[in-house]
């Protein structure tokens, strides 16, 4: 049985690297806006793998962490 990215992040962290399409469910923001935070540097950060951009799961912890702690201060 496979889970919804949101329920995995919730559980903790996943054990496989993410996809945009991965980090998008995950915020619940379109695919597009996971883009546009790559292209201007802003999002979580993402790696090359070949033509294909992948996120390691504790980075986009460690961001989400940035952006709730710059939030609350």
């Amino acid at each position: 049985m496979t889970t919804k990215p949101i329920e995995t992040l919730r559980g903790g962290l996943p054990d496989r690297y993410l996809t945009p399409e991965d980090v998008a469910a995950m915020l619940a923001v379109p695919i597009e806006t996971v883009y546009h935070w790559r292209k201007r540097r802003t999002g979580p950060p993402g790696f090359r793998v070949g033509r294909h951009i992948r996120y390691d799961p504790a980075a986009v912890r460690d961001w989400i962490d940035q952006q709730t702690a710059r939030d609350t201060a």
